[in-house]
């Protein structure tokens, strides 16, 4: 079955992830010690034979942009179909930012108009997964559905932060609760659903005159009980980093765990990621790494254990970093203490600073270019 994907990559999270976005979109954030988050998506696209892609960004799309500036690393290349990065138009006459998810497709109306595929795969940027959409399609299809949302089980956590759904024994839902106090089931979405083209066109050139922006409320909650929506159940691993700090940080250690890191780097179909010419990490007469993942560049005389460090990272002698992650650039002065820290980019700390987080749910976070 043929389908376009569109990735919505435009927020910052409503500051849920602090200083981090605060110069960067939140799918543009270091993932794994080499990926970005938005890798993730993307090699799901090219993976599941999707080889037209539109990426909508916003906020800080810079860094993102810069990124995505080659398609060839995630297959996207070529004469037919191809990646393509849209932000908010801007003419004499004005310009609009996205109002909200519905009002970022529809501002890129055009998309969706020159495009014959029949269906439409719709996913967040900022979300850590690999999935073949070609199994959503097909279920879509199986079902005679309008629209398909996929949801995973998410018993034990906290599920305020996610919409929930309520289905009926076929699956098909009856209730779409967004972020709720109370939930009245586990099935939390992960913000992927797939629709037709053409019925999405004709959704948006409803809801948006009326000053309707969201996919979810406007759409999918709106024409729950007049749409045929039916739910997919995904039982892979799955986090969005953009739902706070601690997720992000987690994220990032669950790499650290072989399970999980063969699943993303060694199981075939691989995540692709853009490659950086960097030599390989050198660990001098000292150095002690244990139990991490370390980029390209590094350069180690102290001690590491349990963290994921990310390229041309610097460690200097009698330093110690735990439980921590550490961004492109960063430099560990002699004799610096690091535990429980997310370090940005280019973070310098001289000799002897102590940098420690409360845990892993609160770390210490230092923002880019920090000189301690």
């Amino acid at each position: 079955m043929k389908a376009i994907g569109i990735i919505l990559a435009g927020g910052n999270n409503d500051g849920r992830l602090g200083v981090l976005t605060d110069h960067r979109a939140a799918a543009a954030l270091p993932i794994g010690s080499c990926y970005r988050a938005i890798d993730f998506t993307l090699s799901n696209m090219s993976n599941s034979g999707i080889g037209k892609v539109a990426v909508l960004t916003q906020y800080n799309s810079r860094s993102l942009r810069d990124h995505l500036m080659s398609s060839k690393w995630w297959d996207f290349g070529r004469k037919q179909g191809g990646l393509f990065v849209f932000t908010p138009y801007t003419s004499n006459a004005g310009s609009t930012w996205f109002r909200g998810t519905a009002d970022s497709i529809y501002q890129n109306m055009t998309f969706l108009k020159r495009s014959n595929e029949e269906y439409v795969v719709i996913t967040s940027g900022d979300s850590i997964y690999k999935m073949d959409y070609r199994k959503v399609l097909e279920y879509h299809k199986e079902k005679n559905a309008d629209i398909t949302v996929v949801y995973q089980k998410m018993t034990g956590k906290d599920l305020s932060k996610f919409g929930i759904l309520q289905m009926d024994a076929d699956n098909k839902l009856e209730g779409f609760e967004e972020k709720p106090e109370q939930p009245k089931s586990d099935a939390a979405s992960l913000g992927i659903y797939v629709i037709s083209r053409t019925l999405l066109i004709n959704l948006l050139n409803q809801i948006i005159p009326e000053g309707r922006y969201s996919l979810v409320k406007d759409i999918i909650i709106r024409f729950i009980h007049t749409l045929k929506i039916y739910g997919y159940e995904y039982d892979g691993y799955w986090n969005a980093i953009g739902t706070g700090i601690a997720a992000y940080f987690e994220t990032n250690m669950d790499f650290l765990k072989k399970d999980i890191r063969d699943h993303f780097i060694n199981e075939y179909p691989y995540i692709e990621t853009k490659p950086k010419d960097e030599p390989p990490a050198k660990y001098n007469r000292g150095a002690d790494v244990t139990d991490s993942i370390v980029g390209s560049g590094a350069i180690f005389d102290g001690k590491v254990e349990h963290s994921v460090v990310f390229r041309r990272v610097r460690v200097g002698k009698g330093a110690a970093v735990r439980n921590s992650i550490l961004m492109e650039g960063c430099q560990i002065g002699e004799n610096c203490v690091v535990e429980n820290a997310i370090f940005d980019k280019e973070v310098v700390l001289s000799a002897g600073q102590r940098v420690i987080g409360v845990s892993s749910e609160e770390p210490a976070v230092l923002k880019k270019g920090t000189k301690l």
